[in-house]
């Protein structure tokens, strides 16, 4: 869900990993990349209310006003958004490169 309303805004390089048996805090993640401060900032805030909608609670939020990497901790899931500079940078998916990818196809 975290990645179809990423990219109902226009999320790009959305990647689903299972990191389920790699780590102890979650289950998966969930990365994709904006082009600008707003739009990552609307991506999280929409993501935000839609699983509100759904009685999701989000434990936490890092990142939000600066808008370079916003972690949204789902327990289960977190969704990292990234500036694509910043995402290269950090490279999460070398660092969990062993992790299996969820097949996602774009809407």
């Amino acid at each position: 869900m975290c990645a179809r309303i990423a990219d109902d805004k226009k999320a790009e390089g959305i990647l689903i990993f299972d990191v389920r048996g790699l780590t102890f805090f979650t289950d998966f993640f969930v990365i994709c990349s904006g082009t600008n401060k707003r739009q990552l900032q609307s991506i999280a805030t929409e993501i935000e209310l839609k699983l509100h909608s759904y009685g999701i609670r989000m434990l936490g939020r890092e990142g939000y006003a600066e808008a370079l990497w916003i972690l949204m901790d789902y327990g289960d899931v977190i969704v990292h958004l990234f500036d694509k500079d910043v995402r290269r940078y950090y490279d999460l998916e070398l660092l969990w490169g062993d992790a299996p990818k969820l097949p996602w196809e774009k809407s």
